[in-house]
């Protein structure tokens, strides 16, 4: 137990993002939107145990396979009732985090004892997702992000044609598996709602040759609210779309040097 708490109190050193797919989209990152920047560092470092870079003014924290980006601004909600509901950990000793958890004052929402499952709500009410598996030789990796929307199968469906997301099923879900990330899709009885300006504002994918990328997505219909632009002073190039059901999506390139 106290190899265990040693590893979840001391912030790890990760390799680089996942290399990508045939058709050059892996998991790149998560970007949270908070009013207390010192409370969400105290989370995803001092709970979470991520290593911490900058990229510019923000403040990114690095797990296996994948990043998570955080800003100070206005947070409309959390991210429950969202086309995102949460995002998603592995972790290998979850007793361990639970008690960490509740010995730094986090609220836990839901804690499966069967599947070795429980939700964590952050500061800003994003609701992170730790599932156990004691096979994994690190505390912590990133895991997935999950949909909740009414088409689950046309989510499905649309990230397969769109990112190369290999379909198929997680536990009793619909899921598509690309580098690094299991994308889940749960279905709502009722509309959800953008992703945009809550505690969970985007997620993004990192792309090999995100310019060509982003022409075919665009051949394919796609619409995009900040066209391919690159970044010289960050040195990374972006686009922002929003997909059908609401998330908003940022594609990334260079991130993978981090």
């Amino acid at each position: 137990m106290r190899f265990t708490l040693a590893l979840l109190l001391a912030p790890l050193c990760f390799a680089q993002l996942p290399a990508p797919n045939s058709m050059g989209v892996s998991m790149g990152h998560l970007h949270l939107n908070t009013t207390d920047l010192e409370a969400a560092r105290r989370f995803w470092v001092d709970f979470l145990g991520a290593s911490t870079v900058k990229l510019g003014p923000l403040d990114v924290y690095k797990f296996p396979n994948g990043l998570v980006m955080v800003r100070k601004a206005a947070v409309s909600g959390g991210s429950e009732g969202s086309a995102i509901d949460h995002a998603g950990f592995k972790v290998n000793d979850l007793d361990a985090f639970r008690a960490k958890a509740k010995a730094m004052g986090y609220r836990e929402v839901k804690f499966n004892k069967e599947t070795r499952q429980a939700f964590i709500l952050n500061p800003d009410s994003m609701k992170v997702e730790l599932t156990e598996d004691k096979s994994m030789d690190r505390p912590i990796v990133n895991h997935h992000i999950h949909w909740f929307d009414t088409a689950v199968l046309d989510t499905q469906a649309w990230y397969a044609r769109m990112f190369g997301a290999k379909p198929g099923k997680r536990l009793k879900f619909e899921a598509a598996d690309l580098p690094g990330v299991n994308l889940t899709f749960s279905p709502s009885e009722r509309p959800t709602a953008p992703t945009r300006g809550r505690a969970l504002d985007h997620i993004g994918f990192e792309i090999k040759g995100l310019e060509g990328f982003v022409k075919r997505l665009e051949a394919k219909g796609v619409k995009f609210d900040v066209p391919y632009r690159k970044l010289p002073e960050l040195g990374i190039s972006i686009a922002f779309f929003t997909d059908p059901w609401g998330a908003y999506v940022e594609l990334t390139e260079g991130l993978n040097r981090l």
